[in-house]
């Protein structure tokens, strides 16, 4: 190692020695967005300096919210990351992901539907293509499946009333919550989207299998069907 490197990694350790000790003394909101993700990139790769990668990939992404829900081919595709540094970052998204459906699944959904909402809009608000998934609960209305019922183009998924009530038989659900995703950012439903809520809502009568809500999620925030009297 030259005298110049050995300067450069000495100047890195003590940048990274004051970002720890931020982290310590204040939590996560002592640092920066970049200073986030150029904290966990160091653990995955020590020797090198991070600062110019992390904005690079908030910039590529759009923010923290983009890159976490970025799959893991197009993170690995940025100069400069690899299997390891991609991974660092996905397991976080898990992790995160994995706290929040822990917390709606606990207990009943209609009396947790702000734990509902942090978790939808933390898998959902990001990403580049709509999907389209069903809560379903029992009686009691606990959570028994999150499903996803497909991914589409960047502004269309497909969802078919046949295969949600189908689907909702085999599980014995005795109530449903629709969820989609607006990738343009902005949640406002559609009259596609009020049409075919309503005729879920429809079959599901027939066979006593409720819709307590079909809720969009965007960038800017969530639309309720229920709430804005859709339903």
């Amino acid at each position: 190692m030259t005298e110049k490197d050995e300067k450069a990694s000495h100047q890195g350790s003590g940048h990274r020695a004051r970002l720890r000790q931020r982290l310590s003394d204040t939590g996560g909101d002592g640092l920066l967005d970049h200073e986030l993700i150029e904290y966990l990139l160091a653990l995955a790769i020590p020797r090198r300096d991070t600062k110019a990668l992390a904005k690079l990939l908030l910039h590529e992404f759009g923010g923290i919210g983009g890159l976490m829900a970025a799959d893991w081919q197009a993170i690995a595709r940025v100069p400069g990351m690899g299997e390891t540094s991609v991974a660092a970052i996905k397991v976080v998204q898990a992790t995160a992901l994995r706290m929040l459906r822990n917390a709606v699944a606990e207990r009943p959904v209609l009396g947790s539907w702000q734990a509902l909402l942090d978790y939808l809009r933390a898998d959902m608000a990001h990403l580049g293509v709509e999907r389209v998934r069903v809560l379903h609960l029992n009686a009691r209305n606990m959570l028994i499946r999150d499903e996803n019922m497909g991914d589409g183009s960047i502004d269309q998924a497909a969802i078919y009333t046949r295969e949600v009530i189908k689907r909702a038989m085999e599980l014995g659900s005795a109530s449903l919550i629709l969820v989609h995703n607006h990738p343009s950012g902005d949640p406002s439903p559609s009259k596609q989207d009020i049409e075919i809520t309503r005729q879920i809502i429809d079959a599901g009568k027939r066979l006593g299998i409720g819709v307590h809500d079909h809720i969009i999620i965007g960038a800017s925030g969530h639309s309720s069907l229920r709430a804005q009297g859709l339903l």
